[in-house]
């Protein structure tokens, strides 16, 4: 029984290692990329607090390394998912039951556990699994998850502090239920934070969840689980499965205690998964959470006032980073015909010198697409873009997969502003550009909001806080995420929470306590102190 009002204190969000030549940092995570390449790991499934295995193992190898085997990974079926439901199950009550600053414990302490023992094991194993270069893997693995779990313990502070008003005779308070019921939850390959955030957040509220993160990022996933059971986490309570995406919604959807889903992946893949639960909706206990980040298609535009070199770092970073492989990354790029030519010099210069290859070598700015599926994909779009009269290879346009995954930096420019890569999803190192006349202005903001289905984030660039103004206006349901004179990437916890309407999911905002909020069901207690005996009421007296 919790004997005080803890208190926490609003966190501040962790450092962002630099990993400069010969700094501490550099060196630990140097010899931890040489331990893990050493060794085969094997990593079998975590379901009920036990390691579990079938038998069937199926390889892991580096992206930009691809005959490099890292490990074997354990392959489940519809018996682990059963299994890791009984168990999430089995744990529900007493974790539910737990006190929530028990529950906090967990999360902070499996934070301090990223930031500082493991934070060269996480940093590591991102980078050798999703080909993720030291800082971005820096950004991700060790600090955005950190951060997640941090704030998260905050905002539940501030979610349970919310209470209603009380009247005389009357004390009102509301209790922030966990969900009745599991909560599934299905990560991406391209984010290690994102992974451990969306099982840890309903967690924290203290549902229980059975975990499948994607099979490109079963490497790291499985330093997350260690963290969170080296942190207290107790079993059962988030269970992590190795399996195919059908077998485990055939199961989950059709469970009668399925109260929930936090995803992150293709838009296709969520329609589908919404489509299902609303055919079973009769069959679930409660009316599931559905809380979803799929895709993008998101844009950078630049106003005539805008300075050219800002424009050009904008797009090299925002399209380039992490090899264009996130939600966020600047894929449409509309740029006024007067900033053009400076425009196009820098961004050619830029891609001139951006190092490609793989992670080990830290001065590789570019690392190699997550699989072949995704490299025949990419470019694909690019041989297209070499024989289509209405576009053209600005720079890059080489591919090769002989060793690792290697899409070169790419862009495209076309005279089409509906371009099939300008409307297209294609998640790589590719960005199209499409320039305007730079006085219109106005038509393109419309030309911006109509072109894609997507409304995940978006950027402009302007010195004229006139056309800023105008920007803002326009582009008011185009971008959940909206950047100013900066690229559409790099949300922080805590200081922009992430997400994005229209196709690009359901906007739940993580990093915020308005994604906490959807793994909780409010109960209203109202006590009467002082309790009537008589039924009438004054307006019944006799005159």
């Amino acid at each position: 029984m919790s004997l005080g009002f803890s208190k926490i204190y609003p966190p501040k969000n962790e450092k962002v290692l630099e990993y400069r030549p010969m700094s501490n940092e550099r060196l630990a995570l140097q010899e931890e990329l040489k331990r893990r390449r050493a060794v085969v790991m094997d990593i079998p499934m975590v379901i009920d607090g036990k390691a579990v295995r079938t038998g069937n193992k199926l390889p892991l190898s580096c992206p930009h390394d691809h005959k490099h085997i890292l490990g074997y990974y354990e392959k489940g079926g519809q018996q682990e998912v059963n299994l890791a439901i009984e168990a999430a199950l089995k744990a529900k009550e007493a974790w539910e039951n737990t006190h929530w600053e028990t529950r906090a414990a967990v999360f902070m302490k499996a934070a301090d556990l990223i930031s500082g023992p493991y934070r060269a094991s996480i940093n590591a194993a991102t980078m050798l699994g999703q080909s993720k270069n030291a800082y971005q893997a820096e950004i991700d693995a060790a600090c955005e998850l950190a951060d997640f779990l941090r704030f998260n313990v905050f905002f539940m502070t501030q979610i349970y502090a919310d209470q209603p008003i009380n009247s005389e005779g009357v004390w009102n308070r509301v209790e922030f239920r966990p969900l009745e019921g599991f909560v599934f939850a299905l990560t991406p390959f391209n984010f290690t934070a994102i992974a451990g955030n969306l099982c840890a957040a309903p967690a924290l509220m203290g549902n229980v969840v059975v975990w499948k993160c994607a099979d490109a990022q079963i490497y790291s996933a499985q330093v997350i689980m260690e963290i969170f059971m080296k942190a207290g986490l107790p079993a059962g309570v988030i269970n992590l499965v190795f399996c195919d995406g059908p077998v485990a919604g055939n199961i989950i959807f059709e469970h009668r205690d399925f109260a929930g889903l936090h995803f992150t992946g293709s838009t296709g893949v969520f329609r589908h998964f919404w489509n299902l639960i609303g055919q079973n909706i009769g069959k679930y206990k409660s009316y599931p959470r559905i809380v979803g980040e799929t895709g993008g298609k998101d844009f950078i535009i630049a106003h005539k006032s805008a300075n050219a070199d800002e424009v050009a770092t904008g797009i090299s970073r925002g399209a380039f980073e992490y090899q264009g492989q996130k939600c966020s990354a600047a894929s449409r790029v509309y740029v006024p015909s007067n900033l053009w030519t400076a425009v196009s010099k820098k961004i050619k210069a830029d891609a001139a010198s951006m190092k490609m290859g793989g992670t080990e070598d830290f001065t590789n700015f570019v690392n190699a697409v997550i699989t072949e599926v995704s490299f025949d994909k990419l470019k694909s779009y690019i041989e297209k873009a070499k024989v289509d009269t209405d576009a053209a290879i600005l720079f890059g346009g080489k591919c090769d997969k002989t060793k690792g995954y290697f899409v070169e930096p790419t862009a495209i420019v076309t005279t089409n502003p509906h371009y099939v890569t300008m409307v297209e999803e294609l998640f790589g190192p590719v960005v199209t550009i499409y320039v305007y006349d730079e006085d219109k202005y106005e038509e393109t903001l419309k030309l911006v909001d109509k072109t894609s289905e997507y409304a995940l984030t978006g950027a402009i660039f302007a010195n004229d806080k006139y056309a800023l103004e105008l920007a803002l206006k326009a582009l008011r349901h185009s971008a959940g995420n909206f950047y100013i004179n900066d690229k559409p990437t790099g949300a922080v916890v805590g200081q922009q929470p992430f997400g994005g309407a229209r196709a690009s999911g359901t906007n739940d905002k993580a990093g915020s306590a308005l994604n906490l909020l959807r793994w909780v069901s409010p109960r209203t207690i109202k006590e009467t102190l002082l309790t009537p005996t008589d039924y009438r009421y004054p307006f019944l007296e006799e005159e």
